[in-house]
């Protein structure tokens, strides 16, 4: 899952890229209103988090030109704005949930999880399929009953092709869902993890889409 943080802090910036990549999203982070208007035009995002005090453009304003273009994004607003007034204007314009400043980064990413998971139209807060579980709060997964030990993109790559169950999908869509704009990517990587993942799950658990990527195949537990 891939996330736009639109925040001027550094600090604040920082620490909640941090805490994101923990939870196993990929993370791009923009530090003005109009650099996140490009961003949510030229890139596609499961979610994004917006503080409203910006420079360049207000928080508001973003919010309004997004949803007037049809962009449907997830919208997290994250403000220090104490008056009910304010609170409410970004939810009025568009915006799906408000966290206020301080807050708890625990709360960041349920509230995070909550708004993807809503927006996919699921109401269980873990994903199944077939023999496979994944626990988007904890990071835990297990396969026929025993638990998986996996790497945070390997949980990554399992939870977008559970997302997208039924659907293959090509290489450059998984590795944008798993690497944010900054980060080195071998031109392999996908690929790599689809190996790791085989060998942890059993072969037939996710399909080679010839000409396309990949895709959830026998979760059964058994091999075809």
């Amino acid at each position: 899952m891939r996330i736009l943080l639109v925040e001027d802090d550094l600090l604040l910036g920082e620490g909640i890229c941090t805490a994101l990549r923990r939870g196993a999203f990929a993370v791009d982070w923009v530090q003005d209103g109009t650099s996140g208007v490009l961003a949510m035009r030229d890139g596609e995002f499961d979610l994004v988090v917006l503080d409203l005090g910006l420079p360049r453009m207000d928080g508001i304003e973003v919010i309004r030109q997004v949803r007037a273009v049809g962009n449907q994004v997830p919208i997290l607003v994250l403000s220090a704005r104490e008056r009910p007034a304010d609170r409410t204007a970004g939810l009025d314009v568009g915006a799906d949930d408000y966290l206020g400043k301080p807050f708890d980064t625990a709360e960041l990413l349920a509230r995070v999880r909550a708004l993807i998971r809503r927006s996919s139209g699921r109401a269980q807060p873990t994903l199944e399929a077939g023999a496979l579980q994944l626990d988007p709060a904890t990071l835990g997964a297990t396969w026929k009953g025993r638990s998986l030990d996996l790497t945070r993109r390997e949980f990554a790559l399992l939870r977008v092709l559970m997302e997208q169950r039924g659907r293959p999908l090509a290489r450059d869509t998984i590795q944008r869902h798993l690497y944010g704009w900054n980060e080195d990517v071998a031109s392999n990587a996908v690929d790599v993890h689809v190996h790791q993942l085989r060998r942890k799950l059993e072969p037939a658990a996710i399909r080679t889409v010839r000409g396309i990527g990949y895709a959830l195949g026998d979760l059964t537990g058994s091999v075809s």
